[in-house]
């Protein structure tokens, strides 16, 4: 044996197992069994109960693709074409906003809020996946549910989510998705009990923006190319003409943000205004009652 030969890893040294494979990714090891999985077709089980088995060439170049463009940047959730957000899977692409575990806290809000109205109606601003919309068409079978965004490529993949995620025989029915800026295109008879948006709350120069996923993520959801509370001062101004009486506004917004928000809240004529923090602590979001 040649001692000074280069030692190749055991994922290359032989026919490579789902085990070798993990074992020598530089990728965390959630990641790495994440990508596996999907090149494999493979459930996270399989990955133990399979784990010695030799792969073809081809699924090994499929990880590898993966496992590149990962260490390149590239977010998980569009590698994979999916994310899980309030127990639901969410188709994500390119053009749109990848869910967050945070924006979970919008959803309870917003449900509690409605908890004693029959037949709610809300409208959720900026839908991107139609994540937000689509968890409160789920856990409010009766609530009617608008799902609203600028973007058509957005609203194709808020359809196709709401298509396979949202049971048609609900007594609220389907998701209703309309391309609109904000509230222009909503018909203006439409009262809602309840707005809920996680707008674009980054400021302009933001470096977070040239930083992790968020350069996969398309600009427009992420920034109002401003001060970071543009889009928000136009949903809290719009809101009061749109919401029934004792409706409720509910914002996400950025972790220094909460004190400027409620300030708008109240401007606007808000009433019981607080901002709710996330499991982090950080206030996550902002929101009130609509006086009557």
């Amino acid at each position: 044996m040649n001692r000074d030969a280069p030692q190749r890893d055991d994922a290359d040294a032989s026919a490579a197992t789902a085990a070798s494979l993990l074992r020598a990714s530089p990728l965390p090891a959630l990641e790495a069994r994440i990508l596996l999985g999907h090149a494999l077709g493979w459930r996270r089980t399989e990955l133990i109960t399979r784990g010695a088995e030799p792969l073809d060439e081809d699924a090994i170049a499929r990880f590898r693709s993966l496992e590149s463009r990962r260490v390149a940047g590239e977010p998980v959730a569009q590698l994979v074409g999916q994310r899980e957000f309030y127990g639901l899977d969410f188709e994500v692409t390119p053009h749109v906003l990848i869910p967050r575990p945070e924006t979970e806290l919008l959803v309870e809000t917003a449900l509690a809020a409605i908890a004693t109205t029959n037949r709610p109606r809300v409208v959720d601003l900026g839908t991107g996946t139609g994540a937000i919309a689509v968890a409160i068409a789920s856990a409010r079978p009766d609530a009617l549910v608008w799902a609203v965004d600028r973007s058509r490529e957005a609203l194709a993949v808020a359809r196709r989510n709401a298509a396979r995620l949202v049971d048609a025989t609900r007594p609220g029915g389907q998701v209703t998705l309309i391309e609109s800026d904000w509230y222009d295109a909503l018909d203006p008879e439409l009262r809602f009990d309840a707005i809920v948006s996680n707008p674009p709350y980054i400021a302009k120069n933001d470096p977070h923006l040239t930083q992790g996923d968020l350069r996969f993520e398309p600009r427009g959801a992420l920034t109002d190319e401003a001060d970071g509370l543009a889009a928000v001062r136009r949903i809290v101004a719009g809101a009061p003409a749109w919401l029934a009486p004792r409706g409720a506004l509910w914002i996400e917004h950025g972790y220094d943000q909460a004190e400027a928000v409620r300030a708008l809240l109240v401007a606007a004529g808000f009433t019981e205004v607080r901002s709710e923090r996330d499991l982090a602590g950080i206030e996550r979001i902002s929101g009130g009652t609509l006086a009557v």
